[in-house]
């Protein structure tokens, strides 16, 4: 099956990150409402691996992370690219009708978050 997936990036502030994750269940109950197949919020545990002879860049640089922020990896499956164009407007259209989430401020810096969607090239 090739499968669909979007990821996200993103900081959080550790004073927030209750906040976050109380967010995060309320908008992954809705995606699999809706019909994705995973919902997944993970949070940085081994952030800055060694790796003998290679070098890459670490999450916390990527997301440009402070030291007060903890690294928040996410990602939502879908069926296909078309499924889930089809799941994040149902989700949106539900979300914008709901006054609780009009105008509510997100818990970490949107402008840091990083998002794409990826096609499977291996999926085992």
């Amino acid at each position: 099956m090739a499968r669909y997936i979007d990821g996200f990036v993103l900081p959080v502030p550790k004073g927030k990150l209750q906040i976050y994750k109380k967010m995060a269940q309320e908008a992954g109950r809705v995606w699999k409402k809706h019909g994705a197949l995973e919902y997944l919020e993970c949070v940085g545990d081994d952030l800055n691996p060694q790796m003998k002879g290679m070098k890459f860049q670490k999450f916390p640089q990527i997301a440009k992370a402070k030291p007060n922020e903890e690294v928040i990896f996410s990602f939502i499956t879908y069926k296909s690219k078309a499924h889930r164009d089809k799941v994040n407007a149902m989700v949106m259209e539900e979300f914008m009708a709901n006054k609780k989430y009009k105008d509510r401020p997100m818990p970490f810096d949107m402008k840091r978050m990083a998002y794409g969607g990826f096609k499977t090239l291996v999926d085992l």
